[in-house]
């Protein structure tokens, strides 16, 4: 399939194309020059990933996902809620790398662990390493994630002796069982060998010079669009929109954070992003950019007032005070709630409420107890 673009379709796409390359350059600056740039980047993580999963069809919460990343669930993680992980956790990686690692093979290899697995584990065993350690240290294996551990063993072994099974592989002192044929994989659990990801993946790096040669916001919507249209990755069809931020990154068109790509795209109808006509959908890829653009440009404005009126709070206070940290970790977080406060400026719950109560945020739960708080 043919991604060039031709003169007739590039005049259609020419007044969409410059309303997002200015919105995405005005969001860019106010980010870059702005003192809740880095919070707007952080919490751009999480809407994001929550959009991937409404573009997706499915609905997870935000809420549920700054918890679930807190390590702090209210109840057992939905499927959708850890698929919603790997995408922040994702973003995350592509955002401390360097601005065109997503798109290169190694990059690429690392995210979707069709190779380079040692980085891809190392990498892996440091994120989920890094909270518990931070949070329990000295704590032996009778800690309070010690359950949920031993649930995950038991999962992994057992996915392992399937897959043994599978293989015709027979741990000792056990008899090989043989699945059923023709029909012995009938919901695709265990992959499709005719589906092959390394060479859709290949294909779609084809599309990269063509790209590159193209102004940034026009390259980045055909790297989009080439991705939906070959579909490389079965389970993580999610990271092209990742990629797409990296992409823009990479060019300079956005440095100053990734952009949230999917945050956007869910405020496009589904017939148009999805539409036959080829011209349609890019219009719709380059609307999404535009209205990302927007949408993040009043995120800011909120985010700076909330600032603003929290600074007032804490002026004139001693140096050594927690407040001007405390607001800095909620400008990071769609919401926080008490033991999130307590961890992160290690003191304790009580003293937790206390300072928020003092630096005057709102409470959005509505509750008495198990409540959070947020900038709305």
């Amino acid at each position: 399939m043919r991604y060039d673009i031709d003169g007739a379709m590039l005049q259609t796409l020419l007044p969409s194309l410059t309303a997002a390359e200015d919105a995405l350059a005005r969001l860019d600056e106010r980010v870059l020059r702005s003192v809740v740039g880095e919070g707007f980047a952080e919490r751009s993580h999480f809407f994001d990933a929550a959009g991937a999963l409404w573009v997706a069809g499915e609905l997870v919460h935000v809420e549920d996902l700054v918890l679930h990343d807190a390590h702090m669930d209210s109840r057992a993680p939905t499927h959708n809620l850890t698929i919603a992980h790997s995408v922040l956790r994702a973003r995350r990686r592509i955002w401390t790398g360097e601005p065109g690692w997503a798109l290169g093979v190694a990059g690429l290899a690392t995210l979707t662990a069709t190779g380079g697995e040692g980085e891809g584990k190392a990498q892996d065993a440091k994120s989920l390493a890094a909270p518990v350690e931070a949070d329990e240290e000295g704590e032996d294996e009778d800690g309070p994630l010690a359950a949920e551990m031993a649930e995950i063993d038991a999962l992994l072994a057992r996915s392992q002796k399937l897959l043994d099974i599978h293989t015709g592989k027979t741990p000792a002192g056990e008899t090989a069982v043989v699945p059923a044929r023709p029909n012995e994989d009938p919901l695709g659990l265990l992959g499709d060998d005719e589906w092959d990801e390394e060479q859709r993946l290949a294909e779609w790096r084809s599309v990269l010079p063509l790209a590159d040669s193209l102004p940034p916001v026009l390259g980045a919507v055909i790297l989009f669009e080439a991705w939906e249209r070959i579909e490389p990755l079965r389970r993580q069809h999610w990271l092209g929109g990742l990629l797409v931020a990296s992409q823009l990154r990479a060019r300079g068109k956005v440095a100053s954070h990734l952009f949230s790509f999917y945050g956007g795209l869910k405020l496009v109808r589904h017939e148009r992003r999805r539409a036959r006509d080829r011209a349609t959908r890019l219009l719709a890829f380059l609307e999404a950019m535009h209205l990302g653009a927007a949408a993040g440009l009043k995120e800011i404005d909120r985010l700076s007032l909330a600032r603003t009126q929290m600074e007032l709070r804490f002026r004139g206070r001693r140096s050594n005070s927690s407040l001007p940290e405390l607001a800095d970790f909620i400008l990071s977080r769609p919401m926080v709630s008490a033991a999130m406060i307590a961890r992160h400026l290690r003191i304790t719950p009580r003293g937790a409420l206390n300072l928020v109560n003092e630096i005057g945020i709102r409470e959005i739960t509505g509750r008495g107890r198990y409540r959070a708080w947020g900038i709305i």
